[in-house]
């Protein structure tokens, strides 16, 4: 299967609230998956918790599978649909905790998990980074994940594009008023690498931080095949909880690639000064 329905997820977490959120992602599965055939449904970042939880965080980050992992393992498999979403998780040491996404299959078994490499302000003090940019092999083709603020860095989502990846699936958690950079980035890691690009962004305020949204789903050539951009809610006017659906065809990549030779065309050679410490 080449052809994949994909739907980005906007929604505003409860701050703290991990048993209401993860109900509410349950039934934004059970929303999606009963009106069309979907094969794969990502979650912003952090979004079992919300953003601005400090020090609390290192109470609720879990073991990846663990019991948020359980939850969409569950709805996973009830909708055999991929799930893809933010949390907070940890190893063995309770006190290192990692921003991650994971990924879930539709058989309900955990494919993957992905840890923020690039970290910002306040992340720094609460997170370890993650070292590696895994690509996971699926049904319907090779993913890579990466998380909000990984998107500003090229190298990143190059990176992944070296090793196989055809659908880039960003977790975001980008807030005001960001909103041009980030629609920037992804259209940009789309065109650079020709692949598509499924990107998902919270909404919703937390403590300091307000989330835009404009979740969206771009094609290796920029095109924007679905976007929640501008939707507001009517009561709030203020960005609205939704999903932004298509249906991508992943043979594309090749194709795109094949015709203009954007990786083939690189001189590794010559970039050393791209590993060195700013």
């Amino acid at each position: 299967m080449r052809e994949v329905t994909v739907a980005t997820v906007q929604m505003k977490p409860k701050l703290g609230e991990m048993e209401e959120n993860l109900a509410r992602m349950s039934d934004l599965v059970a929303q999606i998956a009963s009106q069309q055939k979907v094969d794969l449904i990502i979650f912003p970042e952090l979004i079992t918790t919300g953003y601005e939880c400090g020090v609390r965080f290192v109470d609720m980050a879990q073991r990846v599978p663990g019991v948020s992992v359980g939850v969409m393992s569950q709805r996973a498999q009830e909708f055999g649909v991929h799930i893809a979403f933010g949390m907070p998780s940890k190893e063995k040491v309770e006190s290192i905790i990692f921003d991650s996404a994971v990924l879930i299959g539709p058989d309900g078994e955990v494919i993957g998990d992905y840890r923020k490499t690039h970290l910002k302000g306040e992340e720094r003090m609460t997170f370890r980074a993650g070292f590696k940019y895994p690509v996971f092999e699926t049904t319907f083709g090779n993913v890579g994940l990466l998380m909000g603020y990984d998107l500003a860095f090229p190298e990143a989502a190059r990176a992944l594009a070296l090793e196989g990846a055809e659908l880039l699936v960003v977790c975001g958690s980008y807030e005001k008023p960001h909103q041009d950079e980030w629609r920037t980035y992804c259209l940009a890691r789309a065109y650079e690498n020709a692949m598509f690009v499924a990107a998902s962004n919270r909404v919703g305020d937390d403590v300091t931080y307000s989330f835009f949204g404009d979740s969206m789903i771009v094609g290796p050539r920029g095109q924007v095949y679905a976007t929640m951009a501008g939707e507001v809610d009517p009561k709030t006017n203020e960005p609205a909880e939704g999903y932004a659906v298509a249906r991508i065809d992943l043979r594309e990549v090749r194709q795109r690639r094949e015709e203009f030779q954007t990786l083939q065309n690189r001189e590794p050679d010559l970039y050393k000064p791209l590993v060195r410490k700013y």
